[in-house]
Parts: structure tokens; C-alpha cells; sequence
């Protein structure tokens, strides 16, 4: 018997590989002669660098580049296995979880060590660019990012705008003169999770600059600068990304690489499945059951996330799924047409929250040893 396991992380409590470790822990207490392949994944946010190094063997490089507010950190990204593949998470270098509460102001905030980061893995060689978005504390439309790869933004006077999104209310002109060359053969891929387009009362400013630190003043300026950032662009390059699904991730980081790098918006699942070469492995490794789980099953799960993920490429190839999970709020059907079997909570007795996730290695193996004692009692 062949089984994948193939979970995300479980936020706050285990990354995406201590959660497969866990799993094949409760497999084999059952049966130790089942044939298992972790496979740990993630949807494009948080932890989707550390499980792609995870799966293919890849590696980590730290670069000294600065953080939003342009102090000087340390952050890293990753470098599949195959070195053809960089994996860069936004928020190791331009996230808000690196500022302080009372410090964030997205007028100002720039995703240009976001771009130190790529840049350095083109330099190395890697032509192919995955950008994690999410967690930004940022609303520059990615033009921090941009001027880190050598465009320049200015001004009617021909000045460099300041960092930040409230600047480009003063765009006149995008200035590709000088950007590196190397662009020419790279290949960037945005995962997200997100549909927001780039301006207006479900955009980038209106829905995440709140939680940014944005007044609704402020929201309204930096709409109002993103839109006009957009208009520039559409003249520069014939390119409208004003309404383009998923546009305004992270900010409008999405649509500024959109438009400026021609860059492809996918699913954060399908783009990490597609680095991690899923449906090859489905189609070739005689799989006959999936394990997966993350910490929340809720009203989010079908928005590409992992279990509505892979249960997706499962029913392609007609893989029954079983999902283990922290907390049960909403099983939407799909799930189940996908042929995800069943999902369990691996909480098994009455605990809070915060004893469920420092004891979640032990109760996912637990979980998956009466799991498996059941599904093999019906095979």
C-alpha cells in the first residue's frame, strides 16, 4: 500500500514537515510495512518556502536587505533542489510581523528588500521567481520591489519618488533604462490566495490597508495613488492591471509585477503544485490513499487552500483523501466531490486552544493510528 502525506502546516503549532513526520509516526504504530512519501505543502503563504526546500531537497540563502521601513535585516529565501526554482515569501523581508504595532504606516512602507532578495537569486543564476504574497506591510503597488531590480519611478521633475504608495500620487514616469538585464529571461510566478483587484472598494488600499495602519483618509489617498500608478503603467506599457483578479495582493504587489514584469497570478496551491511536479507524482507513484490536514477547516478551505488543494489534483486521478485537522468550523461539499473521504479533528478530549497546539504532534499521531486501524479494517 502506497500513501502520500501531503499536509500544510498547522499555524502557530508545527510546520508542514513535523505535521508529515506526525502523520507517518501514526501510520506505522499500525502497519510499518506501508509504503509512505511525505510530500509537505503549503498554499503560497506562510511556511510554503520551508516546505518546498523540504520536498525537494532544496536550500536556503540569507541576504543582508532591509525590512518595510528600510532598516537592515537579515532574511532568506529558498533555491529548489534543481536550482531552477527560487522561492521567495514577501513577508520574510517587507512583512508586518517584523514591525511594531504602533510603527506601521503603509504611505511610507516599501517592498524594496523584498526585491534585494530576488535580485540576488537572479545574480546567482535562477531565472525562475516564485513571490509568496501575504503578510506585506505594505501598499506600494510592488515598486519597492521594481526599483530593487533597477526601474526607477519619477516624478514630473524627473526625481526618484520616495518610498512607499503615497508617492506614486506623483508618478509621471516608469523608467526601465535601467533594470536588469537578466529580466529579459526570467519567469516570475505570484502565489496567492486572493482574488482583490489592484484599486477600488475591494482593492488593495480599501480591503487590506486597515490592517495596515491606514484611516480611512489614508485608504482613499493610497487608492487614489495606486490608481494612478496604474494609468502610468497602462500608458508605459499597454497593460491595464486596475481590475485584474488578484491584482491587489499584498498591497497591489501582485499587479505592480503584473504589469511591469509580466508576471503570471496563480493560485498559491497550483503554483506550488506545479514546483513540487504534483500531478507527475500522482500519475506515477501508484498512490492509493492521501493524508493531508492544516490547522482550520473553515469557510477559507475552498479558497485554495491546501485540503481543497490537493483533494482537487486527488479526484483527477481518483485518489480517496483523508484530512485531519485542529478545528472543524464548515465542511463545504466540494470537498467531499473531490473525494476527500472523510475529515477528523485531532482533538480528543475537552482542552483550549492553546493546549491542542503544544500537544499537536502526539494528537495527529494519534488521530492517524485510529484512522488507519479503521480504513484498513474496510479495505
Amino acid at each position: 500500500m502506497n500513501i502520500l502525506i501531503a499536509p500544510d502546516s498547522f499555524k502557530g503549532s508545527l510546520s508542514a514537515l513535523k505535521v508529515a513526520n506526525a502523520i507517518e509516526t501514526g501510520i506505522n504504530k499500525v502497519d510499518s510495512s506501508i509504503n509512505t512519501l511525505t510530500l509537505p505543502l503549503a498554499d503560497g503563504g506562510e511556511g510554503t518556502m520551508e516546505a518546498i526546500i523540504a520536498a525537494t531537497q532544496g536550500q536556503k540563502f540569507t541576504v543582508n536587505t532591509v525590512d518595510a521601513l528600510g532598516r537592515d535585516i537579515s532574511a532568506a529565501y529558498g533555491v529548489t533542489g534543481n536550482k531552477k526554482t527560487a522561492i521567495v515569501e514577501l513577508a520574510t523581508a517587507s512583512g508586518i510581523d517584523l514591525i511594531d504595532h504602533q510603527e506601521l504606516n503603509p504611505a511610507v512602507t516599501s517592498t524594496y528588500g523584498t526585491g534585494i532578495l530576488i535580485k540576488d537569486a537572479i545574480q546567482r543564476g535562477i531565472r525562475e521567481i516564485t513571490i509568496c504574497l501575504g503578510g506585506s506591510a505594505t501598499n506600494d503597488g510592488g515598486t519597492g520591489l521594481l526599483k530593487a531590480l533597477g526601474f526607477n519611478f519619477k516624478d514630473e521633475f524627473g526625481t526618484v519618488l520616495d518610498e512607499g504608495g503615497l508617492s506614486l500620487k506623483n508618478l509621471h514616469e516608469i523608467d526601465d533604462s535601467e533594470i536588469l538585464t537578466e529580466l529579459a529571461d526570467c519567469q516570475f510566478n505570484i502565489a496567492c490566495d486572493v482574488t482583490n483587484p489592484f484599486i477600488g472598494n475591494h482593492g488593495a488600499s480599501a480591503v487590506f490597508g486597515p490592517q495596515k495602519g491606514a484611516t480611512p483618509a489614508l485608504v482613499q489617498a493610497l487608492d487614489q495613488a495606486l490608481e494612478h500608478f496604474a494609468d502610468i503603467l497602462q500608458q508605459k506599457y499597454a497593460i491595464s492591471i486596475h481590475n485584474v483578479s488578484g491584482a491587489g495582493a499584498a498591497g497591489g504587489a501582485a499587479g505592480g509585477l503584473y504589469g511591469c514584469l509580466n508576471a503570471q497570478i496563480c493560485s498559491g496551491f497550483d503554483v506550488i503544485a506545479q514546483t513540487l511536479n504534483l500531478n507527475e507524482l500522482l500519475s506515477t507513484k501508484h498512490i492509493d490513499l492521501i493524508l493531508t490536514g492544516e490547522g482550520q477547516l473553515d469557510a477559507q478551505t475552498d479558497n485554495g487552500k491546501v485540503i481543497s488543494g490537493i483533494s482537487r489534483y486527488a479526484n483527477r486521478y481518483h485518489i480517496p483523501t483523508i484530512a485531519l485537522v485542529g478545528g472543524i468550523q464548515n465542511i463545504s461539499h466540494t470537498l467531499y466531490d473531490n473525494r476527500v473521504i472523510s475529515v477528523f479533528s485531532i482533538v480528543n478530549r475537552p482542552m483550549s486552544l492553546s493546549q491542542s497546539m503544544e500537544s499537536a504532534a502526539d494528537l495527529i499521531t494519534k488521530q492517524t493510528e485510529q484512522i488507519m486501524r479503521l480504513y484498513l479494517s474496510k479495505s
